[in-house]
């Protein structure tokens, strides 16, 4: 018997450029790389940013008394500016997008975003500003407390999640805005004048909101929803609260000593960097 030739179906050859596409990362990949770099860009871009404009505040006169300490006047007017659009800015956020009030994970604006890019930005740069100006034997505190807040809110930025908590932190800042000025106020030499003592006032009563309420009420929520949130995000979120909690604890210790035993008594500005009030 003669067999029958069976022709075998021929294979697709596919085309060479197909073939080269098949070889390359999917659209997805390349989107989200993408918006990983964006996101490095813009911490940053808010790094430089800070470090230009401390920059100029060099070229910009000071006040006599605070000659002695130029870069503390400088790191103190930066830390100012950040406060000031942090801390109102978290604000605005829950005002343009009040659903991130009712979902802290995943609900958020990007304004509310990018802040939290823009804050991170800033603690990179006080890091590497407070080491290379005072070296880390006499910031360690300030240095240990930056590095958890750029932890936690490095989180938030990559991860694009837990934005409105984060945005919560940044209510703290409501606060150390005060800090800030009351420490530019004694510095220029207005230590005992009625706007340093109503700054002060007003200073202690907003730490109680803006601090303590504040962190209490984040320690609240993380314990009531950890259920929703991986483990090491749990642990993170966890010790950064017990950071928080006890420096703040210990800075309302200091702010009760300085304005209120001594409130008639003109102190000395101290040149370590001990002497700056931590922001957030």
């Amino acid at each position: 018997m003669k067999m029958k030739n069976v022709k075998r179906p021929r294979k697709e050859r596919r085309p060479r450029s197909l073939l080269i596409l098949s070889g390359l990362p999917s659209i997805d990949l390349i989107r989200a790389a993408m918006e990983r770099l964006f996101e490095v860009v813009l911490v940053f871009s808010s790094v430089g940013a800070f470090r230009v404009f401390r920059d100029i505040l060099g070229s910009l006169p000071i006040p006599e008394l605070a000659e002695r300490n130029r870069w503390k006047w400088r790191n103190i007017c930066t830390s100012l500016l950040h406060s000031l659009i942090t801390g109102f800015g978290a604000l605005l956020g829950f005002y343009l997008h009040p659903e991130m009030a009712e979902d802290m994970i995943d609900t958020h604006c990007l304004f509310s975003y990018y802040l939290v890019s823009f804050s991170v930005g800033y603690f990179v740069h006080d890091i590497l500003d407070m080491v290379q100006n005072q070296g880390l034997q006499r910031c360690w505190e300030l240095v240990m407390h930056h590095l958890v807040v750029v932890t936690c809110f490095g989180l938030t930025v990559l991860s694009c999640r837990y934005v409105g908590f984060a945005t919560v932190a940044l209510l703290v800042e409501l606060n150390s805005i005060l800090l800030h000025m009351r420490q530019l106020l004694i510095m220029a030499g207005y230590r005992a004048g009625t706007a340093a003592r109503v700054i002060c006032l007003l200073n202690i009563t907003s730490f109680a909101v803006f601090r303590v309420l504040t962190i209490a009420w984040m320690t609240r929520w993380l314990v009531l929803n950890c259920d929703r949130i991986p483990s090491l995000v749990y642990m993170l979120g966890s010790v950064g609260m017990a950071v928080m909690t006890v420096m703040n604890t210990m800075l309302f210790y200091r702010l009760l000593r300085s304005d209120l035993a001594y409130a008639g008594h003109h102190i000395k500005d101290p040149s370590s960097c001990r002497g700056k009030e931590m922001g957030l």
